[in-house]
């Protein structure tokens, strides 16, 4: 038997862990550390669409709030009046119906393109989207390229490297601030705003908005980025469940790039034993989410086809054919389909039931539109005022009709009522009414007592503009007799 200071009994005998070491063997990080992504710029056709996306955004942006009609600004949603103003319609918070009809074509347009190619809203006309891609190309164009910028953020801080962050920055918050001024300018008229912030008299609720939006921008742009379209927007997570196997997405050809592997330019790949991928790396440096596309379809991929370009440019360079990263469907690529065949299955059930309800929904929208009167009426009964009689042996209620003029132009209407036998007007029959504005006006309704029954009677009040018969509103209402 062995004694027990013995090395036979030393070597049995359980190791004691420090418990500092303890913890730190158990101790784990519920949160990543997010490692700074700088996306090299790429050139092709994909970029170009990105780039004629952004132009097209920003002009619609940043110059329709300035763009005047009928002496008014084009679009407004002018909150303190509580109109919208969308060109030559003047809308009211009645019309509310619309706003719904717009939100649900929104809804059959994401569904329907995102079935057909995955997600085009993110990769190209999302504004978070837009405005990284605005707030990179003036990071580029201050800081340098990719390399630059990496050898730049590792260098000790200099006056040319604090210069070069203040200008960005200053860049960044030029640009986020004239974005907040811009978004408030839809709801409050743009020009009344710019002579405010230049007379330095800019109201607390206009000045808490242009700061709010324009930090938002500043932050989601220059600072976020990627983190917005992996952790915070939900389209990432539920985009899932809208695809299916002939949906378009962005894809690496496994079949044909694997095994990757470098090798000189213009090798034939098969007499190395390789595929056509050279492992370069530039469809992981051209993400803006820093994905790597060749791990298969992932949420965080946003699809806005930088690794296509990328990819593309290094085909040609090594002399093999374009397409291994390729806009494709899961059944193309097993089945090895060509355009022809992919083409065919976009038409398939879902996508014509999206199609199909989209066009009914856009067609009762058109219609909706075009037979909208510019004329609204509001009867009210006045309840103050119970059924009276007057002189001649008549009872008579009392309304306030409030007529809302929906056009621009200055309207006379008239006013007659109907329902009862012998039923007039008591007052004035004619009012007018200013341009995309209310008025209201009081009536005094008679009719015989022997005119209908006991209680509540039906009425109708008939509205009728002078200039447009067709303009026109038959509103309902009660007439009572004791």
């Amino acid at each position: 038997m062995n004694p027990p200071n013995s090395p036979a009994n030393a070597e049995q005998a359980p190791k004691v862990i420090p418990i500092e070491a303890q913890d730190a063997a158990v101790e784990v990080s519920l949160y990543e550390v997010r490692k700074k992504i700088y996306p090299r710029a790429v050139t092709g056709i994909f970029a170009t669409w990105r780039w004629i996306l952004v132009w097209a955004t920003q002009l619609v942006f940043y110059g329709l709030c300035w763009l005047p009609w009928n002496g008014r600004q084009a679009v407004l949603f002018h909150l303190v009046e509580r109109k919208f103003y969308i060109f030559g319609a003047v809308f009211w918070p009645q019309d509310v119906v619309y706003l719904t009809i717009i939100l649900i074509l929104s809804a059959f347009g994401l569904f329907l393109f995102t079935a057909v190619a995955g997600r085009l809203w993110c990769g190209y006309a999302c504004p978070q989207t837009v405005y990284t891609e605005i707030f990179m190309w003036i990071e580029m164009k201050i800081e340098g390229d990719r390399a630059k910028r990496m050898k730049l953020d590792q260098q000790p801080m200099s006056a040319r490297k604090f210069g070069l962050k203040f200008s960005k920055q200053a860049a960044w918050i030029a640009v986020s601030l004239w974005t907040g001024f811009t978004f408030v300018g839809y709801f409050t008229p743009i020009r009344e705003l710019a002579s405010e912030v230049l007379a330095f008299t800019l109201g607390p609720w206009e000045t808490f908005w242009v700061l709010f939006y324009g930090f938002a921008t500043y932050g989601n742009a220059g600072y976020m980025r990627e983190q917005v379209c992996k952790y915070m927007c939900p389209y990432a997570r539920f985009q899932g469940v809208m695809f299916d196997p002939d949906t378009l997405v962005i894809t690496y050809d496994t079949e044909r790039g694997e095994p990757r592997g470098s090798r000189r330019k213009g090798v034939d790949p098969r007499s190395v034993s390789k595929g056509d991928c050279v492992d370069c790396g530039i469809c992981v440096q051209v993400c803006p989410t820093g994905i790597d596309i060749r791990k298969g379809l992932q949420y965080e991929c946003i699809g806005c086809a930088a690794c296509i370009d990328g990819c593309d440019q290094v085909m040609d360079k090594m002399g093999y054919q374009r397409g291994l990263i390729r806009y494709t469907t899961e059944n193309a690529l097993k089945k090895h389909w060509g355009s022809k065949e992919i083409l065919r299955h976009v038409m398939r059930p879902r996508i014509m039931l999206y199609t199909g309800l989209m066009g009914l929904v856009i067609i009762a929208f058109i219609w909706s539109l075009a037979t909208r009167q510019p004329l609204k009426v509001n009867v009210i009964r006045d309840r103050s005022t119970l059924a009276r009689e007057v002189e001649g042996g008549l009872m008579e209620n009392v309304y306030r009709l409030q007529i809302i003029n929906t056009s621009e132009q200055t309207r006379k209407f008239t006013v007659t009522v109907s329902g009862m036998p012998s039923i007039v007007l008591a007052s004035d029959s004619e009012v007018v009414v200013d341009p995309a504005s209310t008025r209201s006006m009081t009536v005094g309704v008679r009719a015989p007592e022997d005119a209908g029954k006991h209680g509540s009677n039906e009425i109708y009040f008939d509205v009728t503009a002078t200039d447009d018969s067709k303009v026109h509103v038959h509103e309902k209402s009660t007439f009572l007799l004791p």
